[in-house]
């Protein structure tokens, strides 16, 4: 059976790392890397292991990690702003940094907040912090939230990058299970481009995608 990958729909994908655990293939088009369905964990397995994480509301160490992501996106927005913590989990602490700056924070989790109306109203920023790594189809979320975005609004996310296929091969990141999609440079190029977006990297790990006003060049 062909592959196909999960964010631009390709079909042209290489193998790209292969482990005692899982197999990564890499999308000739976008670049991702992801681990093939049947390496997938089902949605009980995959809720047990988020169920182990201790990320907390009080934890300093937590809020220190997504302010990374917070304070350089509290600089783009003007006014009092309405959001989304996409992917949110069980200590949505990244959306009270916000509201303590004044702005409104919905919340979306896939296992603890899974209240979709939120996901069919419209937001000024919307963010989502270690999620994408996780997301099955993350060409069809990534574009339905960016139909939630209204025009000037960034999307702010949080993953690590793929550098190497050499760093790859030992790299932390590709231990957890539930990691599943890898994204890069190149990948986040190709969706900005896609998307008509402007792109900004923040951090080694934060990114920056806002909607312009008009088409880009």
């Amino acid at each position: 059976m062909s592959l196909h990958c999960p964010l631009c729909r390709q079909s042209a994908v290489q193998l790209y790392h292969q482990d005692k655990f899982r197999s990564y293939h890499q999308c000739d088009n976008c670049a991702l890397v992801f681990v093939p369905p049947q390496y997938h964990l089902t949605p009980e397995k995959e809720r047990a292991y988020y169920d182990l994480h201790e990320n907390s509301m009080e934890d300093d160490g937590y809020h220190q990690f997504l302010s990374r992501c917070a304070q350089p996106l509290l600089k783009e927005l003007n006014g009092a702003c309405h959001g989304l913590d996409f992917g949110c989990g069980p200590a949505p602490l990244l959306a009270r940094i916000m509201a303590e700056s004044g702005h409104r924070v919905d919340l979306y989790d896939h296992f603890y907040m899974p209240a979709r109306k939120a996901l069919h109203r419209s937001y000024d920023f919307i963010v989502a912090t270690e999620v994408i790594e996780h997301l099955v189809r993350p060409g069809e979320e990534l574009e339905n939230l960016w139909q939630r975005l209204r025009t000037g609004g960034v999307m702010a996310l949080m993953t690590k990058l793929v550098i190497s296929a050499e760093r790859f091969a030992n790299w932390h990141y590709i231990r957890d299970p539930t990691h599943i999609c890898f994204f890069s440079v190149k990948t986040f190029e190709w969706l900005a481009r896609s998307l008509g977006a402007e792109l900004q990297f923040v951090h080694s790990d934060v990114i920056f995608l806002r909607k312009l006003s008009i088409d880009p060049e």
